[in-house]
């Protein structure tokens, strides 16, 4: 019989803040599991280290699958470590239907990066959550600050889902395209380019060089006729090659001008604000959805009102305040 080995939230944290790897690895399997002891525990530890995070810089970064994502990110992050900065990268795999852990592994695609002692890779599987970012991907973003990681890199599935989650817990978000022929605006949704405070046309090597420089010509014109999220800052859109490393440099000089600018009009200090809000929200939607599920009541009742609901002996609205008010315990509903 196997023994579960204690976890001590405090000594943990303790090995977090030394910057020893193992521990923050650990760390967050234990932030990922959904084991109620385990929650218990992890919170524990996240108190120990939330007063040791927040000087990171937060960058976002999505994109079609095919557009060279970990290539970017490889290339980005070894620039970024030659400047002397150490790089974590959450980066959220599709998650397996069978067994629900990471398909790609992130740490095979980015080898040389993986590597370095200055940077961590942490692929997690998506499990399904709404714009391919882990639930618990925030909190393993904490953990890598605190760990001393000043540069923190969450990567998204980007299949054509949401994509404000990531927007949500970063100071910048990147969105990565690909030139491609005939009109280089069809296919790209509107609500992804609005979020995003800068483009980037990779690629845009050999035969796709000068396809690419249309491209960023194409999509900076087009940036003209949406609303700017800022007045502060103008979206600009550049174009690089990941795999020969050219263009590297300005991207990450353009996240410099970005964090100086929108950190001088105080926007950088109020997007983390916002964003804390957001997630106690999203934290107490979520438990309340988890205790709603597991309510004893709700499951006798959910499996009768499902019929009632199918069979248009009830609307959906009847239905669930038939439910809500089972788990409320106020029994003045009826289908």
């Amino acid at each position: 019989m196997k023994v579960e080995t204690i976890i001590d939230p405090r000594t943990l944290a303790r090995g977090v803040l030394a910057g020893e790897r193992r521990a923050l690895a650990r760390a967050i399997t234990l932030i990922e599991s959904t084991r109620p002891d385990h929650r218990a525990t992890a919170e524990a530890m996240l108190e120990q280290l939330l007063p040791h995070t927040g000087a990171s810089v937060r960058i976002g970064i999505s994109g079609v699958p095919g557009v060279g994502k970990s290539t970017f990110i490889e290339a980005f992050g070894l620039h970024v470590i030659g400047g002397g900065h150490r790089v974590a990268v959450l980066a959220v795999d599709p998650s397996s239907p069978r067994s629900g852990g990471s398909i790609l592994g992130d740490k095979t695609r980015m080898e040389e990066l993986s590597r370095d002692e200055r940077a961590f890779i942490r692929p997690s599987p998506s499990g399904g959550t709404l714009g391919g970012v882990a639930r618990r991907t925030r909190e393993a973003l904490l953990a890598c600050e605190a760990a001393g990681f000043d540069v923190i890199i969450v990567e998204t599935v980007g299949v054509g889902q949401s994509e404000t989650a990531v927007a949500d817990m970063v100071d910048m978000f990147l969105l990565l395209l690909v030139p491609g022929g005939g009109d280089e605006l069809q296919g790209i949704k509107k609500g992804i380019v609005e979020i995003a405070d800068a483009i980037i046309v990779n690629k845009a090597d050999g035969d796709l060089a000068n396809a690419a420089k249309r491209a960023a010509r194409d999509y900076q014109n087009a940036l003209h006729l949406l609303r700017p999220a800022s007045r502060h800052w103008s979206v600009p859109v550049l174009s690089c090659s990941a795999v020969n490393s050219l263009g590297i440099a300005d991207v990450w000089e353009t996240v410099g001008r970005y964090r100086q600018v929108m950190g001088e009009a105080g926007e950088l200090a109020a997007r983390r604000e916002a964003q804390a809000q957001s997630w106690m929200w999203n934290e107490i939607a979520e438990n309340l959805m988890l205790r709603f599920r597991s309510h004893p009541a709700i499951g006798t009742l959910l499996a009768e009102v499902e019929v009632k609901l199918a069979s248009g002996q009830a609307t959906p609205t009847a239905a669930a305040q038939t439910l809500l008010n089972t788990f409320l315990n106020r029994g003045d509903g009826n289908t």
